[in-house]
């Protein structure tokens, strides 16, 4: 039961991530539920840039409590998908 719980909670903050890509950077041509959260933020899938790492790394800090470091090693691994991102949030958040 608990692996079950912790899936959903999971895939929650998984489509909670979605939408906050989504909105922090005004994305008016996709929708949160269209974001493969398997796919690549950068190059082929969103084609995301460095500027909106940083609004969306903004926004995390706001929305969770915690800061994402620019000179973190594993940022490339962090952003690398949605799904990589709400596994970093959820082993970080405060809120």
């Amino acid at each position: 039961m608990k692996d079950q719980n912790s899936s959903e909670n999971n895939e929650a903050l998984q489509i909670e991530v979605a939408e906050l890509i989504v909105d922090s950077l005004a994305l008016e041509d996709i929708k949160a539920s269209e974001i493969d959260h398997n796919a690549s933020l950068f190059g082929d899938g969103l084609s995301l840039d460095s500027i909106d790492a940083l609004e969306i790394a903004f926004s995390i800090s706001e929305k969770y409590g915690f800061k994402l470091r620019s000179d973190d090693e594993r940022n490339e691994e962090i952003f690398s998908c949605v799904r990589s991102l709400a596994r970093h949030i959820a082993e970080n958040r405060v809120t």
